[in-house]
């Protein structure tokens, strides 16, 4: 049976409680430092970071979004999208779970009844981990007692195998959609580690198979639509991770290169590219600040425009710096050994998951409207 009151056994040590934005951007600042040491071995062998995760949980930085109600520190969003990427930096992967929990325990805070929120936020600043995923067609949600018996299995989706808890989007009878809040440590989930991508090869994608699994109703939450904050939050830190793949490319395109004077031109180029997309992540987040505030059809279209713009122009940068790399390091960048491939690799794969066309025709329509930024 999964309850809410079944929660997953954890072998970690009691998380630290962070006190302050300062100590949260400390704290990330230190944890990516020694994430770095080792983010090219864990690459070129596919070693899963699952004591850097727990590192993470029991730094208290998996928690620093948990609403002061529920005695957290709820930081700002833009230092929220720093701090995602200074992780990426020090290792993409890492950077990626991180993403997918911090949008997960928005979606929570914005859709979940009060009872839920309390019972998975305690479990948050105890340490436990969130994923989101969704099942895919096929998958039965039929009424059973104070709930729902539940049978399929979810698209891959990063951050799974790392995981305490799923939240999964259904659709519950006759056409409701719904999340899902799973342990995932009960008998009834499986998990398949299935991914085999030539980018982010460690950031925990899995998929989840559920058989004959009772989802009790206090359980489960409708599901985000629109322009919604959980949604906003997503796509800005999606523009944090590739933020964070850029700066680590760029920080290796620094090292291989040698004579610096004849590309000037080109470096300055780059580095402009990557301060104006941390101006667009900084500004998208406080867009979302007002947004989570104040939250009406007006302010949340205004961020998700502002959070679509930093994705695009991240994902653009991260690629462009990857390629950067070997265009202006030469030769000297292309031992295997070096690995320093990943950073496109990364990049490349992290792209893959951004709806661009259907952000592309959002932020059309939104700016062709009376009024609109």
């Amino acid at each position: 049976m999964g309850t809410v009151s079944q929660f997953h056994d954890s072998l970690r040590p009691p998380a630290h409680r962070i006190e302050s934005e300062e100590e949260a951007i400390s704290t990330a600042r230190d944890l990516a430092a020694t994430f770095r040491r080792q983010a090219s071995e864990r690459d070129i062998n596919r070693i899963l970071p699952h004591a850097e995760l727990d590192a993470l949980s029991t730094s208290g930085l998996t928690a620093i979004t948990i609403p002061p109600d529920h005695q957290g520190l709820d930081v700002s969003n833009a230092l929220l999208a720093e701090i995602v990427a200074i992780i990426a930096e020090g290792d993409a992967s890492i950077g990626e779970a991180l993403e997918n929990h911090f949008c997960v325990l928005e979606t929570l805070r914005t859709q979940a009844a009060e009872d839920l929120k309390a019972s998975l936020f305690a479990r948050v600043l105890e340490g436990d981990r969130f994923a989101a995923a969704t099942f895919i067609d096929g998958t039965e949600l039929t009424a059973e007692g104070p709930g729902y018996r539940l049978s399929g299995r979810t698209r891959q989706a990063p951050g799974i195998l790392f995981a305490d808890w799923i939240a999964a989007a259904a659709t519950a009878p006759p056409s409701r959609p719904v999340t899902l809040y799973l342990a995932r440590g009960d008998e009834s989930i499986q998990v398949v580690d299935d991914w085999d991508g030539f980018g982010q090869r460690t950031n925990g994608s899995a998929t989840a198979i559920v058989g004959r699994f009772h989802v009790n109703a206090d359980a489960i939450a409708p599901a985000p639509s629109g322009y919604s904050t959980g949604i906003s939050l997503g796509l800005l830190l999606k523009a944090g991770v590739s933020l964070g793949i850029a700066r680590a490319a760029w920080t290796d395109l620094m090292t291989a290169i040698g004579d610096r004077t004849a590309v000037f031109a080109r470096l300055g180029e780059h580095a402009i590219r990557i301060e104006t997309t941390a101006a667009a992540v900084e500004r998208a987040g406080r867009k979302l600040d007002i947004a989570q505030v104040n939250p009406v059809g007006a302010t949340m279209a205004d961020a998700h425009f502002s959070a679509s713009a930093a994705a695009i122009l991240a994902g653009e940068t991260a690629l462009g710096t990857a390629n950067a790399l070997f265009e202006l390091a030469g030769e000297t960048s292309a031992g295997i050994g070096l690995n320093l491939d990943r950073h496109w690799r990364n990049a490349r794969i992290h792209a893959l998951s951004l709806p661009r066309d259907q952000l592309m025709h959002a932020a059309g329509e939104y700016t062709s409207k009376p009024g609109a930024a």
